[in-house]
Formats: C-alpha cells, structure tokens, sequence
C-alpha cells in the first residue's frame, strides 16, 4: 500500500456549482469546442441513423399487467418523450396491438411548459383507476408525484401531490399513502434517500403525516411497501443500511410489529404465503448451513411461528451464479448464469417439497430472462411468465410461458444491422493472480489477427451487476457493420459469478477491478486482435470510474477514452448525494485508512502532465443528481490545463443518462464520432482532427 497522501488543494472546486454563472459559461465554451471538433458531417448522418434505430415503431412493446390489463411505456421517433398505454393481453398476442393511450408525455411537457421525463406509475388495487405518477424534470433520479385519475385522463387538482424529491410510496387506501421522503428537516439521511415513513391521509400536509417507521441519518434510505392481494395483506417496512444491508419488519394488519431475524445482507422476496432468501454469506438458521449465494424458501407464517426449516433451492458454484427470481401465483422460476451460460430453472412447491426443473438455456454467446407477468402492489397473480432472449447478434424474442404449455413467441424485435458476416466468441484473460476474466468479442468472422482492428472495450465492474449479452442495434449498426470490434469484459466487482466475484472488486479490490480490465487489454493486444493505437476504452458511471482510471493508470494501452457521467474524484465522492451510499463499495474517503486505497483509483488526483495521455471524450449532464457533473468538468478542466486532450460535452438535461431518444442518439453519435477521429485509422474519418496535445 502506498503512503497515505493528502489531498492538495482543489483549484476546480467552482465547477461543482452546477448553476453559477462562471461555471456555466465555462461549460456553454467546452460544448462549442467539442461540437467544433467532432461536429462533422459524418456525426449528423449517424445521428439521424441512431435516431431512427432508436425511434423506430417496430421494437417490442415490453409490458406488464396490472388487472386484468397489460400496461406500457413507448418511445419513437413522434413520441422522444413517450406515452404510457394499456391493451388486452389478447389484443397483444395478435400481429397488430390495439392500444389505449393514457398519458402523452411530450403534450404534457408542452402544455405545461415542463421537460418532463416519466419515470413510473403506480396503482392502487383493486380497482386500478388511480395512479401515482412520477415525473422528473430533465431525466433527475429527484421526481415529482401527482395523483393521475383513468377514467378522466387528468391529473387531480386537489389529489396527492409532492414536489421533487427522491421519493418512495404506496397505496394504503384511497385516502392514505405510506410515503418514503426526504422533505423535511430531519426525513433524509445523509445520502439524500428519506429516513423516515410516513402514513399520509389526503387533504393533511405532508409536515403532519404520522411518522411510523424511521431509521438513521448513516442509513442509505428507508421505504414502506403495503401488499394489497387479499388473504396476503400486509406492509413491509425496510431500514436500508448500507447499499448491501437490510433490516426488515413486517407491520401485519393486526397492527403488530415482527421485525423478521435474517441476515442483513440476504436478498428478501415475499410472495403470498413464501418467503424465499438469497443468503450472500453462509447462514446457519437451525441445524443446517447455506453456502454464500444460495436460494432458500419456507412458508411465511411457519418462519413467523418460530420456524427455520428452510428449504433449498439454489445452491452456488465457483462460476455458477443465480442472477435473479420472479414469482407466478404459485411457482418461482430463477434466472441462473453457468460458466457464462443462461438458463432458467422453475421452482414449484408441492406435497413432499420443492420440485425443480430446467425451464430453458441458451448458448454462451446469448443471455436468457425470466419475469414475473404481474407488476401492480397485489403481487403476481397469473401462473404465467414472461421469458426474453438475448444475444450480440440476435435481435430479442419475448415468449409467454402458460403452465402446461409450450413457450409461446409473443414478440421477434426487427433485425437492425447487418450481422451476416459477424460472430460472437467468449475468450478468458488470466490475471496476475490468476484468475480467469471472460469477456465477449463480437467481431468478423474471419477477422485478420493483424492488429489493425479498430476496438471498442467496454466494462462496468461494480455494484454486482453482470455485463451479459444483449442486442446492440446502434453499435451494430455504427460500429460493427463498419468493420468495428466490440469487446466487453466481465471483470471482478460485477454479479457474474455471485457475491465473492462482486466483493473481490469493492473497496481495495476495485484496483484489482480496473486491472482486470487491462488484463482483458493486454489479451486483446497479444491475440492480434488489435493495437494501443487502435483500441479504445468506453464505460459510464462505475465504468466512467474504471476508464478513467485506464487513462490515467494505463494510458500505454489505449488510443482513446470514452468516458461517460463518471465518478472520477475519489476524494469528495461523499460529499454530495447519494455518495454516501457507496461507501460499502468503493471506502470512506473519509478516513485515512480508506483513503489509503482510493487515492490509488482517484483518477482526478491520478492525472499528471508528466507523460502523454490518449484523448479522452467525457459525457456529463447538469441534471446528473446521481453522480453529479462535477467530476467530469474538474476531469475535462484538470487534463487540459496539463496539456492533455480533452473534450467535454454536457446537455441541461438527462440526468444520470438521457433524457429522450433524440438526446440519446446525439450522445452515441458524438462519442463514435471522438472514435473516428483517434483510433479508426481504416473507418471512414472526419475532416476535423481533435486538438494536439500542448507538450
């Protein structure tokens, strides 16, 4: 471990003001001297192509049932904002989909003078006519909640309204919420989430709401969920202590509190008379021990009588790892990753235990889900799934999965790009400490090893989340049928291969995260597949963390860096909401012996002017409330004061991503743009060249 250094003085901290005049101007120069750059007539046709991929009418209409309904969310090129619709679930099974359009989004932002983004919708049961909606204002994680009436189409005058806020809720009645909130002094914890839930009744200010449950101001957030399904009607209350760490107490209708005694660290799910657990340590609840990682279930009300006969459903191995379960009415089926391979597995309960099934698999090179068909507060109430496949090449299938019948193919999404002549191939690099880091290239099928291939390596590596195979419709279409390689590596930190692969890359190991990922560099290079000159890095938030560091700490191994809304100041991530959060991923800054580490992926205080860096390409958004843009201006102002090449861009709008599929199509095309100008070479290049680094 390297001495512990202190931080110096920061001479950027102005641009953490996100709407001071000075700070803004700067920001309004660096998106003229980006646009100026990359800008071309190259970028403009991609533009409108990514558009039209992205705005397309023909892209499967995913949905969920509430009732006897199934509801969706739809964006297109008429609709960049998009509307929330219902149908029958006959009427979706046919060729052509009748639908009832319940909310225009883009009218609504038009009429009320408003950028609003959707982000969800809640009903309250049985009668599903009125919804809680939640929209922010320029894509913020931080939304507004409005009371919305079905039969009228309107939003209610006088119905339950909150102003933004990261905000949770749900239906108790129709006259009472449980709210989950930040307003107010003393509701929020130290990460912005709410610390404390409140029993709202219509017509009272939110100020004088009961308060029925709170947590601690170091707690990342608490929420309050009422199950309305009848016979199974209940509230569970959960203090989430950190990002990986629940406590959890059932308020029954009785009005009695049973604070449930599992591990903190286990995944709950309640479905009706169930409670199933992901244990992501071994727990020994009786006479028998859970590996880390297994899937276990007994009854409810057993469990509350004192019962800890659990059953076993899922046990783990070294690379075969359960990525997720969805309940029916009365079977559960689990979403399994085996030596990278998908499959799924369909647990049902019967008079002498849990009987288990293998639903379905797919190749390596393909990526298969299950989800459950209900998605309102009564629970899942059809014994019927929803299962999607995936994969590089192969555009996504939804199929309904009926009890006693074949899968049935609902949806085939349209085919985007031309991958007649493409492949998908799964490779391993072997660490220093020997481990194996798969990652996938997709690529031509007979492409020459002579390190000539323009490459694009993308990762993310943290918070357990696994990069698995998907359709890529715009990288296919502006990368790969251009001659492109894309690569992404499966490096530790992420939930390819269970807890210990997640928490091998978190606090001191996400060093070891990002060296795995120039481990996956490094493979690239010897293989043929590409060279330094040729490759370039792409990751966003954790990733935008994992590639700025390949600047900084690797820069011999890469062309370019394309970096979007990043963490990148390891020093003051904490210092604004919801840093405090991630604490349990990445260390406390804070204290000397964290900081010991984290100094060492602190890209922002890693950047030095003392050797040349490949040029970097930072994506930000002022409504960025997650990570916040600060970290990218500091980065961008940093790096170009050293004489680095650096080019910024930040919209008004998008928060932690993109506010609508216009906005998301001129941030692809900008960044494959930035790649045509460095490490394209044999791709059709712009005529503008991206400034010269001032040695």
């Amino acid at each position: 471990m390297s001495e512990v250094l202190i931080a110096p003085e920061d001479p950027y901290l102005w641009l953490e003001e996100i709407r001071s005049s000075e700070a803004l101007a700067w920001v309004e120069a660096q998106d003229t001297k980006t646009l100026a750059a990359l800008a071309d007539d190259a970028f403009n046709r991609d533009k409108d192509l990514l558009a039209s991929i992205m705005g397309a009418t023909d892209h499967i209409p995913f949905v969920g049932q509430v009732g006897e309904l199934f509801y969706n969310f739809w964006q297109d090129t008429h609709n960049p904002r998009g509307i929330w619709r219902r149908t029958t679930l006959s009427s979706y099974r046919g060729l052509t989909t009748e639908w009832e359009v319940l909310l225009d989004v883009d009218a609504l932002g038009r009429n009320e003078g408003e950028d609003w983004v959707f982000n969800g919708a809640t009903s309250l049961p049985p009668r599903n006519e009125r919804w809680l909606i939640t929209l922010s204002r320029g894509g913020a994680d931080a939304c507004v909640m409005r009371e919305f009436d079905l039969g009228t189409r309107r939003f209610l005058d006088a119905g339950f309204c909150l102003p933004e806020s990261k905000t949770g809720f749900s239906w108790l009645d129709q006259d009472c919420l449980l709210v989950a909130s930040p307003l107010g002094d003393g509701h929020a914890t130290s990460s912005g989430y709410p610390r404390t839930v409140r029993r709202w009744r219509r017509g009272t200010p939110l100020s004088e709401a009961e308060v029925i449950f709170e947590g601690m101001d170091t707690d990342l957030s608490v929420s309050g969920v009422h199950d309305h399904e009848p016979g199974f009607a209940r509230t569970l209350l959960t203090r989430t202590i950190s990002w990986f760490a629940s406590e959890r107490t059932l308020l029954l209708p009785s009005g009695e509190r049973m604070k449930l005694e599992l591990p903190l660290d286990a995944l709950l799910a309640l479905s009706r008379e169930w409670l199933t657990l992901q244990v992501r340590s071994p727990w020994k609840p009786k006479d028998r021990e859970f590996a880390t990682d297994s899937l276990i279930a007994i009854r409810l009300e057993a469990f509350l009588q004192g019962s800890r006969d659990f059953d076993l459903l899922f046990e783990p191995h070294e690379r075969r790892s359960l990525q997720g379960v969805a309940w029916s009415k009365s079977r559960l089926a689990l979403s399994v990753l085996d030596n990278m391979r998908s499959e799924v597995l369909l647990a049902e309960p019967g008079a002498e235990g849990w009987h288990i099934t293998r639903l379905a698999g797919v190749s390596e090179t393909e990526s298969i889900a299950i989800g459950s068909i209900g998605a309102d507060e009564t629970g899942a109430t059809s014994e019927s799934f929803f299962l999607t496949i995936n994969g590089y090449l192969k555009p996504t299938s939804l199929y309904l999965l009926d009890p006693g019948e074949p899968m049935e193919l609902l949806k085939q999404a349209p085919v985007q790009f031309e991958a007649g002549k493409l492949s998908v191939s799964l490779h391993d690099a072997v660490a220093e400490d020997g481990v194996r880091i798969p990652y996938f290239q997709v690529s031509g099928d007979n492409l020459p090893l002579n390190g000539d291939n323009p490459t694009i390596l993308y990762g993310y590596g943290g918070f357990s989340v696994p990069m698995l195979p998907g359709y890529m419709a715009t990288i296919g279409k502006a990368w790969l049928e251009r001659g492109g390689v894309f690569v992404v590596a499966n490096i530790r930190g992420g939930g390819e291969f269970g807890t210990a692969w997640h928490k091998a890359g978190t606090r001191e190991g996400k060093k070891r995260a990002q060296d795995d990922f120039a481990v996956v560099a490094r493979d690239l290079i010897a293989r043929g597949v590409t060279t330094p000159d040729r490759l370039a890095c792409w990751g966003a938030s954790n990733g935008g963390l994992l590639v700025g560091n390949m600047l900084t700490r690797f820069p011999q191994l890469f062309g370019a860096v394309w970096c979007e809304l990043p963490l990148l100041d390891m020093r003051r991530y904490t210092k604004f909401p919801p840093g405090p959060s991630w604490i349990e991923e990445y260390g406390d800054p804070d204290k000397p012996e964290d900081w010991a580490f984290l100094q060492e992926i602190s890209a922002y205080h890693l950047a030095s002017g003392a050797v040349g860096y490949p040029p970097i390409f930072i994506w930000t958004s002022a409504a960025d409330d997650r990570t916040h843009p600060g970290h990218a201006r500091k980065m961008a102002a940093k790096l170009q004061a050293l004489g680095q090449r650096a080019l910024l861009y930040e919209p008004e709008e998008g928060g932690h991503g993109f506010a609508d599929l216009n906005q998301a199509a001129f941030g692809q095309a900008l960044g494959f743009s930035f790649l045509r100008h460095t490490v394209c070479g044999a791709l059709a290049r712009g005529t503008r060249q991206l400034p010269q680094r001032a040695d």
